[in-house]
């Protein structure tokens, strides 16, 4: 016997050694075969782009039609004696144990690779281990059915397969590449979508504690390497961004946005980000690419950089409305020649805007020393045990526990009202506290009687605009259309909320309204009539009436508007612009010389002759207007819609009635109000994904935040396509 198991131990390690190394040194092939086992995962993908985009985006559709977890541990019986039978399983029973070494009771090693393997009382790991890694299937091993659990096992997950095979296409279109996709391979890349979702590193496969917990639930599983998971995260990549490309293709015009963040390290990074509304009027906001900025080029060559990614994604310059940034410095020189030459515009971030206009507000002495001073309370409650006992002693004895003191980080304002709020519904517990430890008072400056006063007053500003702002982060009003209303709502309101306030708060407000004029143009009739921001309120159905606009300004924003329409479309295209033309009727009651367009016998001489209609009513306006200007005119004496309406809901449903103007619409819509999510551009905090981003490793950086933000929405679009598809294929 022990012959029979040499000359069987000898066979399969003259396959798993490889005859070229190192002058017959044999080594084992168990890191080769890790290498090589990415090219066969991925072999089986299908060639076609569209075939493969819709394997990758149902991915875990896989891992759903196996069924529920299989049980990998035998249900445990029990003696006569009230002994467990699963405490005496006779090991020596299977063969695989000819190749393996028992290590204590919870490990075992390969006697080929002398690799450590998990033992949970049962070999089907040591067997499965045996037959991917060495190649040993002429032996009888792939016969042995080690135990009770190991036939659950493959039971459990044949009949998951079988269900599976049983669906019909229409409840899972994909059950085919379900059902032949290996449960290892379906769990390589539900490990990495949980990478990209949850924007993890790659590293994350070495922590010891993850890999505890995959040994405990799949013993067979082998965690890849980062390498490997690298190769698998580009080859994601690689095939959504294809998908990427197809759909911007579709794009009308879009918006790209620009933003530059830091991350823990301090390395600084660009991400930009494409905006714009498809043709069902959804909101689309895919990133397109995060590079890395070095300092003596932070901005220096934007403009370089935005149409390098134009160019990758192989869209037309002519296709960018306009760019969306979070900074003022240099900005506006380094788009310049990009500007002039493809027509790009050059707006700044709200929220970017906002924050430096109430800075401006606060830099008032007075108030500085007010908020200096809260500051240090705050800090002393934060740093002194003792005292935060106190706190919460006197906050537990009139059930108030759920209020909390709240520092201001600077260099978000959110945060300075905040703190001032937390400090006011705190006043008197915070001073009783104060007066029972003597050493406090001592140690930091309180605030006195003014300054509480101060920053009572402070604080209905402060309210009214982080109010606005919370307008701004709504759905409906992620657009730049809810921009100049909520600013000049902004500006009235504090404006009337000062009047009675002391000198201070009047100097507050005064130097707020001021910012806020100065950088959005309030005053400026000629600016304000080529800001996207204004045309972009008149196309939006809630909007449109302009009442922070002057009657005559309006008139003059309803002829920029037409005017601009004329540009879009040439009247000399009938595909484009269908003119008004007199019928024939009328052309036989004018006679020959009123043949002539009404808009040129308006022009003619006084003799020439006109209809009863005319002579009694005056001229039709909508006889010499051209189709466009009649849908505007529509368009605005429309009635309006309610502030809780989605514009774009409103524009897919009435598109057939102004398409013109839908187009314009479109176009301006798809501006946002700010460089990144509203959610984020205001939040008082860090945000999730600022703060796992901030840990990413840059060389595979790009990728993750790229699947991270695109796949589930590009999955979304596509899901919607094919329902609506469906619904079409129905109703013929």
């Amino acid at each position: 016997m022990e012959d029979v198991n040499s000359k069987v131990v000898s066979e399969f390690l003259q396959k798993c050694i490889k005859p070229e190394d190192n002058g017959g040194d044999r080594q084992p092939k168990e890191e080769v075969i890790e290498e090589q086992s990415l090219p066969v995962l991925t072999q089986s993908y299908p060639q076609t782009v569209q075939e493969e985009i819709s394997m990758v985006f149902n991915t875990y559709n896989m891992a759903a039609n196996l069924g529920p977890t299989i049980r990998r541990r035998r249900e445990k019986g029990t003696n006569h004696d009230g002994t467990s039978t699963a405490l005496y399983v006779d090991r020596r029973k299977s063969k695989v144990w000819n190749y393996y070494t028992k290590l204590g009771d919870a490990y075992v090693e390969c006697n080929v690779c002398k690799k450590q393997l998990s033992f949970h009382n049962s070999t089907t790991t040591m067997r499965e281990h045996l037959v991917r890694k060495h190649s040993i299937r002429d032996t009888l091993l792939s016969q042995l059915k080690d135990d009770q659990a190991s036939e659950s096992d493959y039971t459990a997950q044949e009949n998951a397969i079988k269900r599976s095979r049983q669906m019909t296409p229409e409840n899972n279109p994909y059950h085919a590449t379900a059902c032949l996709e290996p449960r290892t391979d379906v769990i390589l890349e539900l490990v990495l979508e949980m990478i990209f979702r949850d924007l993890h590193p790659l590293s994350v496969v070495k922590d010891k504690g993850f890999g505890l917990l995959i040994g405990y639930l799949e013993p067979s599983f082998t965690l890849p390497s980062p390498i490997q998971l690298s190769s698998m995260l580009w080859h994601r990549y690689n095939v959504v961004k294809q998908h990427l490309e197809h759909y911007l293709q579709t794009a009308q015009s879009m918006v790209i946005s620009v933003e530059f963040w830091v991350s823990q390290p301090g390395q600084t990074y660009l991400t930009i980000t494409a905006n714009f509304i498809d043709g069902e009027w959804r909101r689309a906001r895919c990133i397109l690419e995060t590079q890395q900025v070095h300092e003596n080029k932070a901005e220096g060559n934007l403009g370089e950089r935005l149409y390098s990614v134009l160019v990758e994604f192989r869209l037309s310059n002519k296709s960018v409305f306009c760019i969306m940034h979070d900074t003022l410095q240099d900005m506006a020189a380094n788009l310049q020649q990009f500007q002039s030459a493809y027509s790009w515009t050059s707006l700044c971030c709200a929220a970017h805007m906002l924050h430096l206009c109430i800075k401006a507000g606060l830099e008032l002495e007075q108030v500085q020393e007010a908020l200096r001073a809260a500051r240090g309370i705050v800090s002393y409650f934060q740093h002194d045990a003792k005292a935060t006992c106190s706190l919460n002693s006197k906050l537990e004895a009139i059930n108030k526990t759920k209020l909390k003191l709240v520092m201001d980080t600077g260099v978000r304002w959110i945060t300075t009202i905040e703190m001032c709020e937390s400090l006011l519904d705190l006043k008197w517990a915070i001073m009783s506290v104060l007066e029972e430890h003597p050493k406090g008072t001592s140690a930091i400056q309180n605030l006195a009687d003014h300054q509480w006063k101060l920053l009572q007053d402070l604080v209905p500003i402060m309210r009214t605009i982080k109010i606005a702002t919370s307008f701004l982060r709504e759905e409906q009003n992620i657009s730049i259309s809810s921009l100049m209303p909520c600013i000049h709502g902004i500006v009235a309101a504090i404006g009337q909320q000062s009047e009675d306030s002391s000198s201070i708060i009047k100097t507050v407000v005064s130097n707020i309204k001021a910012e806020l004029t100065k950088r959005w143009g309030i005053t400026e009739d000629e600016k304000l009539l080529e800001s996207p921001a204004v045309i972009a309120s008149f196309l939006d159905p809630r909007f449109k009436e302009m009442r922070f606009l002057s009657p005559s300004l309006r008139s003059e924003l309803h002829k920029e508007v037409k005017n601009t329409l004329s540009q879009v479309f040439n009247p000399q295209s009938p595909s484009s612009t269908k003119f008004w033309l007199p019928s024939s009727d009328h052309k036989a009651e004018v006679g020959e010389t009123g043949s002539q367009l009404p808009a040129q016998k308006e022009r003619g001489p006084s003799g020439q002759s006109q209809s009863m209609y005319d002579i009694l009513l005056g001229k039709d306006p909508t006889e010499s207007m051209p189709e466009i200007h009649q849908q505007l005119e529509n368009y605005i004496v429309e009635p309006l819609c309610k502030r809780s309406t989605n514009p774009l809901e409103w524009w897919k449903t009435n598109e057939h009635r102004f398409p013109a103007v839908a187009r314009l619409a479109k176009q301006y819509l798809a501006i946002p109000a700010t460089a990144v999510l509203p959610d984020q551009a205001f939040a008082a905090s860090e945000s999730t994904l600022e703060h796992r981003r901030a840990v990413l490793a840059p060389e595979n950086l790009d990728q993750i935040l790229f699947l991270h933000q695109n796949f589930d929405f590009l999955e979304s679009m596509r899901n919607g396509n094919e329902t609506r598809g469906r619904n079409v294929h129905a109703q013929y």
